[in-house]
C-alpha cells in the first residue's frame, strides 16, 4: 500500500491539469506546471532525503508572455534521449529544450491548444506533440510539421494514447466539450462513446482499457467500448492517473478531486482502495523517481502548491488489509442496523393492517369492508411513449403515459436516465388532491441518443398508507423526437444526401423501427419505402426514401441529423466503407459567408498587429524623447511628451480590445468550420470519410471557398 514519503511547498500556485514531470537532462526528473503571471515553474530537487518538508531544490520560472493553457512533456526529439517542454496557449505552442534553455520550435495554432499529450500515434514512426485545440487536432513532429489533422465535434478537454484495439499500435483517445470520447487510429474514427457531460480527463490503462472523469463528478473505467464501471461524487474530479498500489503488476486508478482528495479505486470494481487529502483542490497527479531515485513514486501537487509524494510498501499492505477488514466489519453492523430498522417498520404496518380490520371500530370496519382497502394482487402497470409537438403552454417533448389497469392510484414516479435529468434523476410526486390512477411525465432529450429509461412507481391506496413499487425499463430510441406524419411530397426539404448500399427495403425498416420511436412499427413486408417525419425540436422535415436497387435518399436540411443517420444505418447494417453524395443549400450558404468572414477577420487582425507593433515603436522613440527633456530640464517638453504617451497609450488599449474582439469572434468561425468538416465526414463511412476529410482540409489551407463546398458535396475531388 502507499506511504507518505515527502511534503513540501512550491510558493507558487498551480493551474489544474497543467502539471508534469519530466527528465530534461535525461537523468533527473524535474516537476513542472504553469503558474500565475503566464509562467511556468520548473522544481529541480537537489537533496535526495525524503524526510525533508521544507522546499528543497531550485524553482525556476519560464516566461510565456500569454496564458498557459497546456502542456506535456515527452522525448519529442529521440535523439536527444531527454524530454522536452511542450506549452500551449490560446493562439501557440512552443517546444522548449528546458536543459539548453532554448526553443526548439514556436508554432501558431488559430484552434488553441487545450490539451497536450506526446507520443507515437498509429503506424507514423516519430515522435508526436498531439495538440487538442477547437474542434480539431493536429500532431506536430519535432520540425514542427503537422503531419496529421483531423476534427472532432467540439473543443477538445483530454487527450490519452494507448492500443485501444489490440493492433499494437497507439490510438488516441480524445474527450470533448460535447460529451462525447472519441478514438481515432491515425486521421480515422474508428469508436465513439456517448457521456452525460464534458469529458475532462483520460487516463490510460493496461491493455485497451482507460479511466475517464466527467464535469458532473463522475469517474469510471471504460475496456474499449464497453463500460467496466462508474461512480459518482459531488466534488468534482480533476485529473486521473494509473498507479500501481498494492504491487500486483496492475495500475489502478488515481483520481484528483476539487475538495482536496486524492482516491484510488480498484480497476476492477471501482472500490477505494487508499485515500488521502491535500489542504486545497488537487491541480495534478503525476508518477516519476522524484525526489527518490529509483523508485516510481506517485506526486500529488494541489493549486496552493502543497506538493505530496506517496510510495509503494509492503508493510503498508497489511495494514491495509487490517483496515480493509475492519472497515467490513463495521459495513456487516451498519447493514444489520439497518436490517433490524426494516423488520421493525414491517412489523408496525403488519399491525396497522390488523388494527384496521379489529372489529368494533366503524371506520375501520367500513375501511375493511372496502374493496379498494387493499392493492390488488393483479394489479398492473401500464406504459407508453408518445411524441408531442410544441403547444402554447410546452415545448415539444416525449411523453412517458402511465396507468394503472385498476383504480390504484400513483403516488410517486422516480425516473433515472444519463444525461436527461441533472443528476441523472427526476421525481414527479402530484399532490394530495391530483394523485389519480394516470401520469404523464414530459421528458426533453437534449440531442439525438439513445437512452435507457429507469421507472420506479409508487402505487398506493387514498384509505390506507399501504403502497406497492413497480420497477420498470423503457428504451428511449435515438431519433425520438421525430414524429411520424403523411407521406406528403409537398414542401420537401431542400438538402439531401443520397447512397447506395447492399441491403432491402425490410432490413432498413427494422433500422426505423429500432431507431425511431412509432405509434406502430413498419412490417418487414412493406413493397417501398417512403417515410416523413416531422422534427419537433425545430418542426423541419426528414424523408426516407428507398428504392429496390438499394438506392437510398435523406431529406433534410440538417447535415448533422443526416450524418447521424448515415452513421447509425452504417452501424446497423455493419458497413464498413460508404461514399454519399448530396447538397444543403443552406448552411452551405452560411459556409461561405462565415469563410468570407474568416478571411476578413485575419485581415483585420494582421493590420491590427501591424498597428500595435508600430504604435510600441513610436512609444519608444517618446520615452526617449521625454527622459531627455527631463535630463536637460526642459520641463515643458517632457509634459508634452507624457501626454502624447498618454493619448498612444489609450490607443494601445482601445486596439487591445478590439483585437480581443476579433480574436473572439475568429474562433467562433473557426470552431463552425471546423464542425462543417466533420459534418460532412459523418456523411460518409470509412476510408470515404477520411478523404472527406483530408480534401476539406486542403481546401481551407488554400483558402478555396468552392473546392470546399465541392468536397463536403461529393467527398472527393
Amino acid at each position: 500500500m502507499l506511504v507518505p514519503v515527502f511534503s513540501l511547498q512550491l510558493n507558487n500556485k498551480v493551474f489544474p491539469r497543467t502539471v508534469a514531470v519530466g527528465k530534461f537532462n535525461g537523468k533527473r526528473s524535474c516537476l513542472v506546471g504553469a503558474t500565475a503571471g503566464n509562467k511556468v515553474f520548473i522544481h529541480s530537487p537537489q537533496d535526495n532525503n525524503p524526510q525533508a518538508q521544507q522546499l528543497e531544490g531550485n524553482v525556476s520560472l519560464l516566461n510565456v508572455n500569454q496564458v498557459v493553457t497546456s502542456l506535456a512533456c515527452g522525448q519529442l526529439d529521440e535523439q536527444l534521449k531527454k524530454d522536452l517542454l511542450v506549452v500551449g496557449t490560446n493562439t501557440n505552442i512552443t517546444a522548449y529544450d528546458i536543459d539548453r534553455n532554448v526553443d526548439l520550435f514556436f508554432k501558431e495554432t488559430p484552434d488553441g491548444a487545450h490539451a497536450i499529450t506526446i507520443g507515437k500515434w498509429g503506424e507514423l514512426p516519430e515522435q508526436l506533440a498531439i495538440v487538442g485545440g477547437n474542434c480539431s487536432i493536429h500532431g506536430f513532429n519535432k520540425k514542427s510539421e503537422d503531419v496529421l489533422w483531423t476534427v472532432t465535434g467540439d473543443h477538445v478537454s483530454s487527450l490519452a494514447l494507448l492500443d485501444f484495439n489490440g493492433d499494437g499500435y497507439n490510438e488516441l483517445v480524445v474527450g470533448s466539450q460535447d460529451y462525447d470520447i472519441r478514438v481515432f487510429r491515425e486521421d480515422q474514427l474508428i469508436s465513439e462513446m456517448q457521456e452525460t457531460e464534458t469529458i475532462v480527463s483520460l487516463c490510460p490503462l493496461i491493455g485497451a482499457r482507460f479511466g475517464y472523469a466527467l464535469a458532473n463528478g463522475t469517474v469510471g473505467i471504460y475496456e474499449r467500448s464497453n463500460r467496466n464501471w462508474r461512480i459518482k461524487s459531488r466534488s468534482i474530479a480533476i485529473v486521473l492517473q494509473a498507479y500501481d498500489v498494492d504491487g500486483d503488476g496492475v495500475d489502478e486508478l488515481v483520481t484528483g478531486w476539487s475538495n482536496g482528495k486524492v482516491d484510488i479505486r480498484s480497476d476492477r470494481n471501482g472500490e477505494v482502495i487508499f485515500k488521502d487529502s491535500l489542504n486545497s483542490s488537487v491541480a495534478g497527479i503525476v508518477k516519476a523517481d522524484y525526489r527518490v531515485p529509483g523508485e516510481n513514486l506517485l506526486i500529488c501537487c494541489s493549486n496552493e502548491g502543497e506538493v505530496r509524494g506517496f510510495k509503494f510498501s509492503e508493510q503498508g499492505v497489511n495494514a491495509a488489509a487490517a483496515n480493509l477488514y475492519k472497515d467490513q466489519q463495521e459495513a456487516i453492523r451498519d447493514l444489520a442496523q439497518k436490517k433490524q430498522a426494516l423488520l421493525l417498520e414491517h412489523q408496525n404496518i403488519q399491525d396497522a393492517i390488523e388494527k384496521i380490520k379489529k372489529p368494533g371500530n366503524e371506520q375501520n370496519k367500513q375501511i375493511a369492508l372496502d374493496p379498494a382497502a387493499e392493492i390488488p394482487a393483479n394489479t398492473e402497470i401500464q406504459t407508453i411513449l408518445t411524441v408531442e409537438q410544441n403547444r402554447n403552454d410546452s415545448p415539444a417533448h416525449i411523453a412517458i403515459r402511465m396507468k394503472t389497469s385498476n383504480h390504484t392510484i400513483i403516488r410517486v414516479v422516480t425516473l433515472f436516465a444519463e444525461g436527461l435529468f441533472k443528476g441523472e434523476c427526476l421525481v414527479v410526486h402530484p399532490a394530495t388532491n391530483q394523485v389519480r390512477e394516470n401520469i404523464v411525465v414530459p421528458i426533453i432529450p437534449p440531442r439525438d441518443a439513445p437512452v435507457d429509461l429507469h421507472l420506479q412507481i409508487f402505487v398506493g391506496l387514498k384509505s390506507s398508507t399501504l403502497y406497492h413499487v413497480f420497477e420498470l425499463a423503457r428504451p428511449l430510441p435515438m431519433f425520438s423526437m421525430y414524429l411520424l406524419t403523411e407521406n406528403s411530397p409537398e414542401g420537401e426539404p431542400k438538402g439531401f444526401i443520397s447512397f447506395t448500399i447492399n441491403e432491402r427495403i425490410p432490413r432498413v425498416l427494422v433500422w426505423i423501427n429500432h431507431h425511431f420511436l412509432l405509434a406502430q412499427e413498419y412490417a418487414p413486408n412493406t413493397p417501398s419505402l417512403f417515410v416523413t417525419f416531422l422534427a419537433v425540436r425545430n418542426n423541419e422535415k426528414l424523408i426516407i426514401k428507398m428504392q429496390n436497387t438499394g438506392q437510398i435518399t435523406i431529406r433534410t436540411d440538417d447535415m448533422e441529423l443526416a450524418g447521424n443517420i448515415v452513421q447509425s444505418l452504417g452501424k446497423f447494417l455493419n458497413i464498413e466503407v460508404l461514399q454519399t453524395a448530396g447538397d444543403f443549400p443552406q448552411e452551405l450558404e452560411t459556409l461561405q459567408k462565415v469563410f468570407s468572414h474568416i478571411e476578413e477577420y485575419q485581415t483585420v487582425r494582421q493590420r491590427i498587429s501591424s498597428d500595435m507593433a508600430e504604435h510600441a515603436n513610436i512609444i519608444r522613440s517618446f520615452l526617449i524623447r521625454a527622459e531627455d527633456s527631463r535630463l536637460i530640464g526642459d520641463i515643458s517638453a517632457m509634459k508634452r511628451h507624457y501626454l502624447d504617451l498618454l493619448n498612444l497609450n489609450r490607443d494601445l488599449i482601445n486596439g487591445y480590445k478590439i483585437r480581443c474582439t476579433n480574436h473572439e469572434e475568429l474562433m467562433k468561425n473557426l470552431r463552425y468550420l471546423n464542425q462543417m468538416v466533420q459534418k460532412a465526414g459523418n456523411l460518409r463511412i470509412g476510408k470515404f470519410k477520411t478523404i472527406t476529410i483530408n480534401q476539406c482540409r486542403s481546401a481551407i489551407k488554400t483558402n478555396n471557398a468552392q473546392l470546399l463546398i465541392k468536397s463536403i458535396k461529393t467527398g472527393n475531388v
